[in-house]
Parts: C-alpha cells; sequence; structure tokens
C-alpha cells in the first residue's frame, strides 16, 4: 500500500543518498546500519517495562531510522549503480533478522505479548517468504497485499507511541499486526494461484 509513496520518498532523498555515497556508506553498509538500529530498537522496546517511556520514544526513533536506511540503500544502489544480486539477497536477510529482533524485543518486554507477539512474527515472517518465492517463479509481488513492511513498521510505531501514555496500548498494536499479516499472506497465496492459472501452469 505504500509503495507508491517510498517511491516518492525515494525521488526526493537524491541530496541524502549523494552526502552517505561521499562519506564512504556504499548499500551494504548502510543495511548493516540499519539492522544494528533495529537491534537497539529491540533493546529499547524489551527494557522498556524498567525504564518505561523513554525506552518506547527510542525504539519507535531507532526503528524509524533503520527503515530510513532500508530505503536509503536501495537509493545508494540505483543512484550510483552499485546494485548487485548480492546486495539484494544481503538486504533482504538483514531486513528478516531485524524484523525478529524487534517482534523479540516486544515479546520479552512484556510476556502477555507472547502469543499475539509469535503470531505477528510469523506473519511478517511470512508476508516476506511468500514474496521471495513468487519472484523466484518470475511473479512480481511489490504492492500485493496490504502489510508489507513499510505498513507494519508504521502500525507497530504508531502503536509503540500510543504506549507512551498507556502501555497495554502496544497490546492491541500485535493484535492488529496478527490479522493483517495473515490476511496479507492469504491474499499473497490466491494472487499467486491466480497468476499461475493464468499462464496455465497448473
Amino acid at each position: 500500500m505504500l509503495t507508491k509513496l517510498k517511491k516518492r520518498i525515494q525521488e526526493m532523498l537524491s541530496t541524502e543518498a549523494n552526502i552517505a555515497y561521499k562519506l564512504g556508506f556504499t548499500p551494504n553498509k548502510i543495511s548493516v546500519v540499519g539492522f544494528i538500529l533495529s537491534l537497539a530498537s529491540a533493546v529499547a522496546y524489551a527494557i522498556a517495562p524498567t525504564y518505561s517511556v523513554l525506552c518506547l520514544v527510542l525504539a519507535v526513533v531507532f526503528m524509524l531510522m533503520s527503515g530510513f536506511c532500508d530505503t536509503m540503500d536501495g537509493i545508494v544502489a540505483r543512484t550510483f549503480n552499485q546494485t548487485s544480486a548480492f546486495g539484494g539477497f544481503f538486504d533482504s536477510v538483514l531486513d528478516r533478522y531485524a524484523d525478529v529482533a524487534i517482534y523479540a524485543g516486544i515479546i520479552i518486554s512484556n510476556q502477555w505479548n507472547l502469543t499475539f507477539g509469535l503470531v505477528a512474527l510469523s506473519g511478517s515472517v511470512l508476508v516476506s517468504y511468500t514474496r521471495a518465492r513468487a519472484e523466484s517463479m518470475g511473479i512480481k509481488m511489490e504492492s500485493v497485499g496490504f502489510a508489507e513492511r513499510a505498513e507494519r513498521m508504521l502500525i507497530l510505531g504508531v502503536f509503540t507511541i500510543g504506549a507512551v501514555f498507556y502501555l497495554p496500548i502496544l497490546d492491541y498494536g500485535l493484535i492488529i499486526l496478527s490479522v493483517i499479516t495473515h490476511i496479507t499472506v492469504i491474499q499473497r497465496v490466491y494472487y499467486v494461484f491466480k497468476a499461475l492459472k493464468n499462464k496455465k501452469s497448473i
């Protein structure tokens, strides 16, 4: 859903991409920085019950900064002709680790989050897996489903900000993510089914 907006944002960040490139940041280095920021977000979530509001704010800030890096690595790669098959693969692997780390941090912070945290985590991983598997068969999956990574991060960020004022609201965010990620998986499975049927491959 946010793919078109993401593309517009990418077009607006050419200046920042030039600065990053001049500072010696390759796409892979930016991906690693984003991953480290996601780990920082995970730690902030995990210790939030002890240190409260400040950690929730830091969790959101680090997560958004990680998302910014996830956008920036692609811009630098395309702008300066540094795209590579391995770079795309490496970025995707780090993104999955980042997702797992953040959900793990939330689960650790409150054991009540365990069930919905695990369901949301499994849905998040499967959304990404269905895209990767479909695209390996030559089926483009960008924008299919309404819970891509950008949407998931936005929802989690909004509910974390809400948790600054009322901590249990983060649980509702996990419930929503648990539902929409698996709906997205179903959307993608159905999309692939139709695409393959049209190709008379099944």
